[in-house]
């Protein structure tokens, strides 16, 4: 089942890409490839060199992976319904 999109999910989505209307799919696309490159979980987390805090740095990256993927996701959707209007 999917869920209906929200102004507020859009914005929500915006203010995480740092990206403001109107925007493009190019912008769309280059702002994920930035966010993957910082937040990606072996990256993000090789950042410390404590064993401890690795796996905290990892799973903050995965989850932060999985948010910037949803969130493009959704501005895609709303992209892709903006220009077929």
């Amino acid at each position: 089942m999917r869920r209906v999109m929200t102004r507020e999910d859009i914005e929500r989505a915006l203010a995480l890409f740092g990206l403001m209307e109107p925007l493009t799919r190019e912008q769309l696309e280059q702002k994920r490839r930035e966010l993957l490159m910082t937040w990606h979980p072996h990256r993000y987390a090789s950042l410390t060199n404590n064993p401890r805090k690795y796996m905290q740095m990892y799973k903050k990256g995965e989850a932060m992976t999985k948010e910037v993927n949803a969130a493009y996701d959704l501005l895609a959707a709303w992209l892709e319904k903006a220009n077929s209007k």
